[in-house]
């Protein structure tokens, strides 16, 4: 894993990201509807998420290979590279998370994304709501996580 940099986004580090978010949105949860195209979502990313969000990029050699976003005690997006997804990125993410965060994180993820319930129970986080969906712009059940030191 010493090849895997984890550092903070920046403006050249856009397309990439978002690139990997629409990748490993599309492998890990292909029932899920986007409600933004994919030249939408590169928009936000580029003009919201990575300038003005606490975003960090996981990079090997020149390429990003994941993302995570945290908003204060909110794990707001971590997302992985399908190919490169079981090589601790996301172990070492998370523990980027609670350093950054150590009173305690939530996040959310949809109910039927169960690896990523797996992933996050393994990392300590409980369960803590389940919703209908209707909260969130996909509109698709999801379930609230925290973790507390």
């Amino acid at each position: 894993m010493s090849a895997v940099v984890i550092r903070r986004a920046t403006a050249s580090d856009a397309s990439a990201t978002a690139d990997v978010y629409l990748r490993s949105f599309a492998a890990a949860l292909p029932t899920v509807v986007r409600p933004r195209s994919d030249d939408e979502v590169r928009a936000y990313i580029r003009d919201v998420v990575v300038p003005s969000r606490e975003t960090w990029v996981a990079v090997a050699g020149e390429q990003v290979v994941g993302l995570m976003v945290l908003a204060g005690d909110l794990l707001s997006q971590l997302y992985l590279d399908p190919d490169w997804r079981g090589r601790g990125i996301g172990d070492r993410f998370v523990a980027l998370a609670k350093e950054r965060a150590p009173q305690g994180l939530s996040l959310w993820t949809f109910q039927v994304n169960k690896p990523a319930h797996r992933f996050y129970e393994r990392h300590g986080f409980v369960e803590a709501e389940r919703t209908d969906g209707s909260g969130n712009e996909e509109r698709e059940p999801d379930v609230r996580y925290v973790w507390r030191p």
